[in-house]
């Protein structure tokens, strides 16, 4: 398999850096809301202990992602099978999944830098109260958009292997399926 894409299939670099971000994303929001939703102190703070640093990773990973697509990777072309409407769904989805981890990366870098918060999960401090910081609503809401975005596009690519057995799916893995 080519590191680059094809017209109809993704490249290793990009199906890689796919699989390794959902799978981050999977963790950020198990240790997110594990945390939003904890009244113990303690478990609250060994989940943001994970939730921050693979935040950071995510981070990267995304931006190492766009970098790859701007400048040295094209997007293989829609399947003939696809109807227009669901490229056009599977477009504005994927722009949303960005959008959204942008905004959680924001929100959740802004909430770190006003309260302190890696010196009391790395340091000594105290653990600040999350839930009074101007970005907490936005992180909260953002995070459930996102889980709800996360479904419809694995449901999506479930649906197109499974129901309509087309190779959506198969480009997005690491296995030739031509």
């Amino acid at each position: 398999m080519s590191s680059k894409s094809t017209e109809t299939h993704y490249g290793s670099v990009a199906v890689r850096i796919h699989w390794i971000s959902a799978l981050l994303v999977f963790v950020l929001i198990g240790s997110g809301f594990r945390s939003g939703f904890s009244e113990d102190a303690a478990s609250k703070a060994a989940a943001l202990r994970v939730h921050l640093p693979v935040a950071g990773l995510l981070l990267v990973l995304t931006l190492a992602r766009l970098i790859w697509w701007w400048r040295f990777d094209v997007k293989p072309q829609s399947l003939p099978s696809v109807p227009d409407w669901q490229d056009r769904v599977a477009h504005w989805t994927h722009r949303g999944l960005y959008g959204l981890l942008f905004v959680l990366l924001g929100s959740g870098i802004a909430m770190s830098a006003m309260s302190g918060l890696p010196f009391a999960l790395f340091g000594d401090a105290p653990l600040p109260d999350l839930a009074a910081l101007p970005p907490r609503g936005p992180h909260g809401i953002a995070a459930r958009v996102l889980a709800g975005l996360v479904l419809l596009h694995a449901g999506a690519a479930l649906y197109h292997h499974y129901g309509l057995k087309d190779a959506t799916l198969r480009r997005m893995w690491l296995a030739k399926s031509r």
